[in-house]
């Protein structure tokens, strides 16, 4: 009888955790991380409303023996790295897979189909002939980690053709080192290549040096990617007869960056064309580095290059210098909707001077230092700064203002207050979530990883991320983002667990607190009629805090507090049938004078800081915190 009494308190704290824990029709068992999170909202927000689903579903998916293994494990970073494959498996992480054996060996020509994640180093080297195809090759997946090391290294009249490879793909990383190096003839196509991709890093290192009448083409290349690198290094050099074609390369991209440092180096009869390369894009960065350095009768074409895009940065150093009968063209380049910014330094200089540059309908704000003698170049229809040239193409007009706004702004993605009103029809923005799925990692293990730039190596080293490959690239960035230093006035916090994010979403607003986020997706892309609306707390200006996702291995939110806001909620309505379709989160900021002048928005709407308030809905997988109603 005894031993029953002493069981009591702990059988009726087992019934109730049980009990506590029953949540979207099921019981949860009430150690793991998940129900761990159900008992700590419970215990830190002081109103009774329904708990946020959408939140605690990104709760880790770890079982409790999983969590308290793994937790053990983090004590240890070497013994975590040792077992990443089954912990990022377990706890669904964004983790790149280990490259298998070479796949050196083959006969034959070969199509390789809906393959993934393979090692192809040395795969094609010194052979007669043949023809390979990698077509629709690492598509949809999360992401595509191929090495192409040493690819068609020495042979001859072999082509390769990569077509529609890695679409849809969250952060593809692929090594092309040494890719067809002393290879005579034969053809390399990509095509369609790395396209509607979430940042992409792609390595050419010594891609075709010293070949011979090799045809390279990029076409569609990483079209409609978002941010990502690629990189160019010793492109072609000591190469003959080398001919290369970017065609639309980069367009409707956002933030993409490349690098062509030491291209055609000391080559001979070059020839690049850039066509339509970074159309439509959003601030392409462009690093040409000894681009056709001592080489000899080159000839480069830049065409639409850059054209329409939003802002931009281009930077020529040494280009073409010491070249030999360099025909250089640039036609239609750099005409930005916002002006960018292009520096060419030490350009086409060196004692060689049978040199001829040509820049026709090029565009504004351009700096020439070096430059060789101007008997060399011919400037025709050269926008100068403060030309009108700058504002040309800008003709849609905004209806708030009427002034000239950025065509590259997605429609619906900022509008004004008044908008909001039962009965209005507006453009809805792509408000889907591009991240790969991740979830939360349990406190209790997040708490024994690194975090911090100084601890960089670490982490990379937890992870298996190379130097320089796309996951040492996210995780660089997540960091830095998260160590920038707050706004005037802002607090933030980068949380990677669900505890934390309630800790710090009530150090700013309260215990009595609730989040939102946007039901689902419908009408993205598409106009949506505004239905019922309801004004968060009576539409009084008051402060919020917004969780925005970052790109990291686990699912990590960049959280601050906003202040002087109005929050809304409305049903968003089909605007031929009137049937809602979805229940839409907006954050209207009353006080924007402490935004950049170059905002999306104020590019958007035609507008300046401080003179307008700026709305946006709340995207997949974002939400705002308010206090209660």
């Amino acid at each position: 009888m005894p031993k029953f009494k002493n069981s009591i308190p702990f059988l009726i704290l087992i019934i109730s955790s049980i009990n506590v824990l029953v949540f979207a029709g099921k019981a949860e068992d009430p150690f793991t991380p998940k129900a761990y999170v159900i008992r700590y909202w419970k215990k830190q927000i002081s109103n009774d409303l329904p708990k946020p689903s959408f939140l605690i579903e990104k709760a880790s998916p770890l079982t409790a023996v999983q969590s308290a293994a793994f937790s053990k494990l983090a004590a240890n970073q070497h013994s975590l790295s040792t077992n990443l494959p089954s912990f990022c498996s377990a706890a669904n992480l964004l983790c790149f897979p280990d490259v298998g054996p070479s796949l050196e060996k083959h006969s034959g020509d070969v199509n390789f189909k809906e393959y993934s994640e393979k090692n192809f180093t040395n795969y094609g080297s010194g052979r007669l002939g043949g023809f390979d195809s990698f077509k629709n090759y690492s598509n949809d997946g999360n992401s595509a980690l191929d090495s192409f090391r040493r690819y068609s290294r020495d042979s001859v009249g072999h082509g390769d053709k990569f077509s529609t490879y890695a679409r849809d793909t969250n952060v593809p990383d692929q090594s092309f080192n040494t890719y067809g190096t002393k290879a005579t003839g034969g053809t390399g196509d990509f095509t369609s290549y790395a396209q509607d991709v979430n940042v992409p890093t792609m390595r050419f290192t010594s891609y075709s040096d010293d070949v011979n009448g090799r045809v390279q083409t990029f076409k569609s290349y990483s079209e409609n990617a978002n941010a990502g690198d690629q990189s160019f290094t010793s492109y072609g050099k000591k190469g003959n007869g080398a001919e290369n074609e970017f065609k639309s390369y980069g367009n409707n991209s956002n933030v993409i960056g490349s690098s062509f440092s030491n291209y055609g180096e000391n080559g001979n009869g070059a020839n690049d064309s850039f066509t339509s390369y970074g159309e439509n894009g959003n601030v392409p960065e462009n690093n040409f580095k000894s681009y056709a350095d001592s080489g000899n009768a080159a000839v480069d074409s830049f065409t639409s290059y850059r054209d329409q895009s939003n802002v931009g940065d281009d930077n020529f150093k040494s280009y073409a210098k010491s070249s030999n009968a360099a025909d250089l063209k640039f036609s239609n380049y750099g005409n930005s909707f916002n002006e960018g910014t292009d520096t060419f330094s030490g350009y086409g200089g060196g004692t060689v001077t049978n040199q001829k540059f040509g820049f026709k309908g090029y565009g504004v704000n351009n700096t020439f230092k070096d430059y060789a003698d101007k008997k060399r170049a011919s400037f025709a229809t050269y926008a100068t700064k403060g030309s009108a040239a700058r504002v040309g193409a800008m003709k849609t007009k905004s209806a708030a203002s009427g002034k000239p706004v950025n065509k590259w702004i997605e429609p619906g993605k900022f509008f004004r207050e008044s908008m909001l009103k039962s009965g209005t029809i507006m453009p809805m923005p792509d408000i889907r979530d591009k991240m790969p799925k991740r979830s939360f990692l349990p406190r209790v293990i997040l708490s024994k990883l690194p975090f911090s730039s100084s601890k960089l190596g670490d982490l990379k080293k937890i992870f298996h991320a190379e130097d320089n490959s796309s996951m040492a690239g996210l995780i660089s960035e997540g960091l830095s983002e998260c160590e920038r230093k707050p706004s005037q006035g802002e607090s933030k916090r980068c949380v990677g667990s669900v505890e934390d994010m309630i800790d710090f979403a009530t150090s700013v607003l309260g215990r009595d607190v609730v989040v939102r986020t946007t039901d689902n997706t419908n009408g993205s892309g598409k106009k949506v009629k505004i239905g019922s609306i309801k004004k968060i707390n009576g539409g009084k200006i008051t402060k919020s805090v917004s969780c925005h996702q970052s790109l990291f291995p686990y699912l990590l939110y960049y959280c601050h507090s906003v202040p002087k806001v109005r929050v809304y909620e409305a049903d968003l309505l089909d605007p031929n049938s009137s049937s809602k379709i979805n229940h839409g989160v907006a954050i209207c900021h009353i006080d924007t004078s402490a935004w950049s002048a170059t905002h999306g928005a104020f590019l958007s709407l035609g507008s300046e800081p401080g003179k307008i308030e700026v709305c946006h809905w709340i995207f997949e997988n974002d939400m705002t915190w308010a206090v209660a109603d």
